[in-house]
């Protein structure tokens, strides 16, 4: 059975580059009609996925943008999509938003489903899916990545410095006098890997020992880990660097349920300085990335893909801060 064909093939036919050929499947206005025409020929030439074509071609009037969010119950993607929705209402464009459950094929079968709908380009809020659906998408219209890094020179991103976050947050607790400071990772989410490697950077900066718990950016997780420190037949640490905002909510609940108190007895740090962080009766100190911002950016950078034709990938690159509030503080005197 013979192999569909792929942009590659086209460009090989006609003659021209891979990233010629998706402009031109993309209707970007600066490629010349002839090198458009050759394009089109080799394409039906081959048979090379019409539906794509079909989907590229009315998203040049399209006036919609696809939202991809990996996890509707983190308040950070929804400020995230506060900033893309600014943007996106002030240039004419309207949203439609789904969720992937923060699964890779969950995720797939958004990115599909957005896809249907013909938009004039995706935002995958920190997406776990494949970087080959990635890439896929990018095909079809112009894609852009917040919370999550990629070398596809067809997609855009937006992130925050996790690593340098995350070291931050070390520094933080190391200032206030911490010695003892454990990190609730972020499992496979994204940014997880970059964060780790921050609080593992912090810790051997200041000649301490490193302790990763595996945890997940969900509230659950973060209790879950609490009950696996209190488990351990070793002294408790005195700080907490938690993988997010929720993350961070979870632990506190758990850490005051086993008679803790934060921050007298444990000091606890969360990640994204989220509305919930900012709440008075939880005064969380955190780590702060400028959600709006990045969704603003985001929405940028489609938008001139869209309607400009720009072909080189734009890589938005933003630096967090520690915002200090009431669940961190001096350790106990006894460490």
């Amino acid at each position: 059975m013979a192999s569909r064909p792929t942009m590659e093939d086209v460009a090989a036919r006609a003659g021209v580059s891979r990233a010629l050929v998706s402009l031109v499947m993309r209707g970007a206005p600066n490629v010349s009609q002839a090198r458009r025409d050759a394009v089109f020929k080799a394409a039906e030439e081959l048979g090379y996925s019409p539906h794509a074509m079909a989907r590229s071609l009315a998203s040049r009037t399209s006036t919609v943008l696809g939202v991809m969010v990996s996890d509707l119950h983190n308040p950070f993607f929804a400020e995230v999509v506060d900033g893309l929705e600014a943007v996106a209402r002030k240039e004419g464009f309207e949203l439609i938003i789904n969720t992937g459950r923060r699964t890779p094929a969950g995720e797939r079968q958004a990115v599909r489903s957005l896809l249907s709908f013909r938009p004039a380009g995706l935002a995958l809020l920190g997406p776990a899916v494949a970087a080959a659906e990635i890439e896929a998408a990018a095909d079809q219209v112009p894609v852009v990545l917040v919370a999550r890094a990629t070398r596809l020179g067809s997609v855009d991103t937006v992130n925050d410095d996790g690593r340098a976050g995350s070291e931050l947050a070390v520094d933080h607790l190391v200032e206030l006098g911490h010695r003892r400071i454990v990190h609730f990772d972020g499992g496979r989410g994204s940014q997880s890997a970059l964060r780790r490697r921050g609080y593992l950077d912090g810790m051997k900066k200041h000649g301490l020992a490193a302790s990763v718990i595996r945890s997940e950016y969900t509230d659950v997780a973060g209790a879950k880990a609490v009950k696996t420190l209190l488990e351990r037949d070793e002294p408790l640490p005195t700080g907490i660097v938690a993988a997010n905002d929720i993350n961070a909510i979870g632990a506190i609940s758990a850490l005051e349920e086993a008679g803790l108190r934060v921050p007298e007895d444990v000091s606890v740090i969360g990640y994204d300085n989220t509305s919930l962080a900012a709440l008075a009766h939880v005064g969380m100190t955190t780590v702060d990335q400028p959600r709006h911002a990045m969704g603003r950016l985001a929405a940028q950078a489609v938008l001139e893909r869209v309607r400009n034709g720009r072909t080189e990938p734009v890589r938005h690159l933003l630096h967090p801060k520690v915002v200090h509030r009431h669940t961190t503080a001096p350790p106990p005197a006894a460490q």
